[in-house]
């Protein structure tokens, strides 16, 4: 045999030993389950790779508006106290004096920051990023 001769027999060989050992291990098929066709694969194969995918993607959710909020603190009133709340009434807050703000997108915190005057305006300089896997805990736990 030549060396390509031989080359494409392991490779057939390979291939069935392959073949087996998928037959064998794969489970029976449930009939309540339909096979998938070759049209979806097919759809899968022809998308653009996901390296020059990723800036379009990117692109289309960057001018998407989130509503950002910095939280001081929470309360729990009754609305009758609500109703007799007047100018220069004082509200306490669960948050202390001195700690941080909690920074939320969308109602989710991703953020503590501290408050800065910049220009005569109110601003927040973040001290503590929530890290993805975070965030995922806690909605998770919610």
């Amino acid at each position: 045999m030549t060396d390509n001769t031989s080359a494409a027999s392991d490779a057939d060989d390979w291939a069935s030993a392959l073949a087996e050992q998928t037959a064998a291990s794969a489970p029976a098929p449930d009939p309540a389950v339909a096979p998938a066709t070759a049209q979806v694969f097919q759809q899968i194969q022809d998308a653009p790779a996901a390296s020059s995918a990723t800036p379009v993607d990117i692109a289309r959710v960057l001018d998407v508006p989130v509503q950002l909020t910095a939280e001081i603190g929470r309360t729990r009133i009754t609305i009758k106290n609500l109703l007799q709340l007047s100018q220069g009434s004082v509200v306490e807050l669960d948050g202390l004096a001195g700690q941080p703000l909690d920074v939320l997108i969308n109602g989710y915190l991703i953020a503590q920051g501290e408050v800065v005057v910049v220009n005569e305006k109110y601003g927040i300089r973040l001290t503590d990023i929530v890290t993805p896997s975070e965030r995922m805990q806690k909605l998770a736990r919610a």
